[in-house]
């Protein structure tokens, strides 16, 4: 027995026991979208065609772009030239030896600096574990069977996680009546006359050193989960500068611009977490004179999520809210008495739902880990019991070797 190996299972080389080969272009003029053949890039099944390159059982490697994914496929199918392709041989299951590569992990082959890519030498010097033939077909449907339940699982909770999205805009639509006119004692104004609005200072080279060094937060620093001060970093402010820019507790930042609409904008309150802190003008910032600086959190809240803020905003790649935009922006206002009300109703549902979510996330988090733990099982011969009248596949390894020698020496003397 190969060490580390049951009985009746050998350690090759993926070249060894199957030839690496490119795979052909094929433009998307000649993708056929009423073919019948799937054509896989480097991303997996990108269209059809009416024509197949191979058509027997392969596994295909991701070779540029997203360099080292795995797919395998029963049916003909046609590689383009971002993958190889390896043809399976006979008494070699397509979906145990895709399977098992994919659980290798190849993209760590990837040496590139620029576009990932994985070189043939290096795929074709992967370790790959070969149990005999029958076995490989009980490992798969074993494999299949597991990942079955896991699937069926996955589903619920990534519908569980869209509820809860949902859920949430609907709280917010509910509470600032975006789908509904607002009671008549409700206010519409803007939030510039509810708030002081200021834009951050410009970072520049002339601040990067300097007596005055201070802490300050840029847009990395503000998530829908709060502040996050894993990673602030400092400039020079002077006193001017430093009396414009210093942030006090209950000032709201905002995220000034952002290439995705449902980002600009984007709230959190900051609560003197660290002394003498300014901000950068990738963030605006309010400091509410009107109403609750909790209440206009979540208004600003939900004006981003539905991506109101967005729209607001100037530009076409890159959207910018700006201080003038930020402060014509409407805001509607309840009555005092219902402000309290609805912030507190708010942060209850918001803890609940993330509660709810971190609970799915985490069950996701544990599927993730039983794939990877049925496949270890799997290619290591623990997932399914040996059956000692196999054939061993140390016989199967000669058998695949002698057939390849003899078409090497066929394609030589043909030369």
């Amino acid at each position: 027995m190969t060490e580390g190996l049951p009985p009746g299972w050998v350690r090759t080389t993926l070249g060894s026991l199957c030839a690496v080969n490119y795979g052909k272009g094929l433009s998307k003029r000649q993708r056929v979208e009423a073919g019948s053949v799937g054509v896989y890039g480097s991303a997996g099944l990108v269209g059809h065609h009416d024509q197949a390159l191979v058509d027997e059982p392969v596994v295909i490697v991701g070779r540029k772009g997203n360099a080292g994914a795995v797919w395998h496929t029963d049916n003909p199918s046609w590689p383009i030239d971002t993958t190889y392709f390896l043809r399976v041989p006979s008494g070699v299951s397509a979906s145990y030896l895709g399977l098992q590569l994919g659980h290798l992990d190849l993209v760590q082959q990837d040496s590139s600096t620029t576009i990932p890519s994985l070189r043939r030498p290096d795929l074709e010097a992967a370790s790959v574990a070969l149990a005999p033939s029958a076995e490989q077909e009980r490992i798969v449907t074993a494999i299949e069977e597991h990942f079955s339940r896991l699937d069926a699982a996955e589903s619920a909770l990534r519908l569980a996680l869209k509820r809860v999205e949902a859920l949430r805009s609907s709280l917010l639509a509910d509470a600032f009546h975006a789908n509904s006119r607002p009671p008549s004692d409700w206010k519409l104004t803007t939030i510039g006359d509810v708030a002081a609005v200021q834009l951050g200072r410009q970072r520049s080279p002339q601040h990067h050193t300097g007596s005055q060094m201070r802490p300050y937060l840029r847009s990395a620093n503000v998530t829908w989960q709060g502040i996050f001060l894993g990673d602030v970093k400092q400039m020079n402010f002077d006193d001017t500068d430093f009396a414009t820019y210093k942030l006090e507790p209950g000032d709201l930042l905002l995220n000034e611009a952002s290439g995705s609409p449902s980002e600009v904008g984007k709230p959190a309150i900051w609560n003197g977490e660290i002394e003498n802190c300014c901000f950068q003008n990738t963030l605006l910032r309010l400091r509410p004179h009107e109403i609750e600086v909790q209440y206009l959190y979540w208004y600003c809240y939900a004006a981003a999520r539905s991506g109101r803020f967005g729209d607001a905003g100037r530009g076409v790649n890159i959207r910018h809210l700006g201080k003038q935009g930020l402060a014509r922006f409407p805001v509607l206002i309840s009555p005092v008495e219902q402000r309290g009300q609805i912030v507190s109703r708010l942060e209850e549902e918001f803890q609940q739902a993330a509660a709810i979510e971190q609970a799915a996330r985490s069950a996701l988090d544990r599927i993730t880990a039983l794939r990877r733990a049925i496949l270890a099982a799997a290619f290591s011969g623990q997932l399914v019991p040996q059956d000692p009248t196999d054939e061993s596949a140390s016989v199967l390894l000669e058998r695949v070797e002698a057939a390849g020698s003899s078409k090497e020496k066929m394609r030589k003397a043909s030369v």
